[in-house]
């Protein structure tokens, strides 16, 4: 399995999932000239994917919806710039090619926001993102994962510096907003384990965050639980710089 994170953050989002006979996109965020440039960088084609998998429908990850409406689109939440996609609920599960799909239930401010698990025969990726906290009777399904795309939002204290209304750092630290990252840091002490191979810290705030204070979070937590991340790579995304996990299995 190879995952090409193509951008991650406010300003847009979208990963890119590829085995040796599958191509799964995960939100469609972002502008059209970034997204194609992206998809050149990493030598892929969009229109070889065999579905788009939806997370919700803020701006920020379906911004680029009509450019993937001729590809099978799965979603739970209604989106309005699109006729017709395939339903999927949190705890259901499908096939698409290669692929082994799990929905997740989250928690956002926008309605029926998801993450998903995906899996081969041999690798499991868990993402998720924008969400105010991670139910509990979610977590079976995020244990023993190779690779974790993961939210670490925010610094509590950075965000409370920031300028923005106090009414939006409220959403934003309220169980509809998003993880901070000890947040971050603890749910993922609870489903990490020897099989993990790396862990990338996604939408992060480039206003109330910074990738070192988000990694440094996480490293702690894996000190205080008395254990190492040694043969875990930890890190973090940046906005517009593809981050590239695994390999194809040609």
């Amino acid at each position: 399995m190879r995952i090409d994170l193509l951008c991650s953050g406010s300003k847009g989002n979208s990963c890119l999932i590829r085995s040796a006979h599958s191509q799964l996109l995960i939100d469609c965020g972002s502008t059209k000239k970034y997204l194609a440039k992206a998809f050149d960088q990493v030598q892929a084609d969009i229109n070889d994917s065999d579905g788009v998998l939806i997370t919700h429908t803020h701006k920020d990850h379906i911004s680029r919806i009509k450019d993937v409406a001729h590809l099978p689109v799965y979603s739970y939440c209604e989106i309005d710039d699109l006729k017709e996609h395939h339903v999927v609920c949190p705890n259901e599960t499908f096939d698409l090619g290669d692929f082994h799909i799990r929905v997740i239930r989250l928690s956002h401010d926008a309605p029926k926001t998801v993450g998903y698990v995906i899996e081969t025969q041999t690798q499991k990726l868990v993402y998720i993102t924008d969400t105010g906290f991670v139910p509990n009777e979610e977590k079976e399904y995020l244990q023993d994962a190779d690779y974790y795309i993961f939210e670490s939002n925010h610094d509590v204290a950075k965000l409370m510096q920031t300028s923005r209304p106090m009414f939006i750092k409220q959403r934003i630290l309220g169980d509809d907003g998003h993880l901070n990252n000890e947040d971050s840091a603890h749910n993922l002490m609870q489903v990490v384990n020897t099989r993990t191979k790396e862990i990338v810290l996604a939408h992060l705030s480039q206003e109330a965050n910074h990738p070192q204070l988000a990694l440094d979070v996480l490293e702690d937590a894996f000190r205080k639980q008395g254990s190492t991340h040694a043969g875990i790579r930890l890190r973090a995304a940046n906005q517009f710089d593809v981050c590239t996990i695994g390999k194809v299995l040609y």
